[in-house]
């Protein structure tokens, strides 16, 4: 198991993109959980199997439709946490 902290930004609030993120985590078997920073940026914590993790970060850089994704930092850290699930944050 991996675990990545992920910011992302460009046009990724209020367009769903936290839903979005939550519905490709979970096909792709990774727990964690996004939030909206006070920046306009996204941050995800993600944990997972890497093949599952690389397939999810590239889910994400491309967005949903309503998104505008101009950045995608990726950073691994050490497992910290232990997700059962993947969650969004208020």
């Amino acid at each position: 198991m991996k675990q990545v902290q992920i910011i992302v930004s460009g046009n990724v609030q209020g367009v769903g993109y936290r839903y979005f993120s939550q519905m490709k985590a979970i096909q792709h078997d990774i727990r964690g959980w996004a939030k909206n920073l006070p920046d306009g940026k996204v941050e995800i914590s993600a944990l997972g199997l890497e093949e599952g993790l690389n397939k999810f970060i590239n889910e994400i850089r491309h967005g949903n439709p309503f998104s505008n994704v101009e950045n995608v930092e990726v950073n691994e850290i050490e497992r910290s946490e232990n997700y059962s699930s993947f969650t969004i944050k208020y």
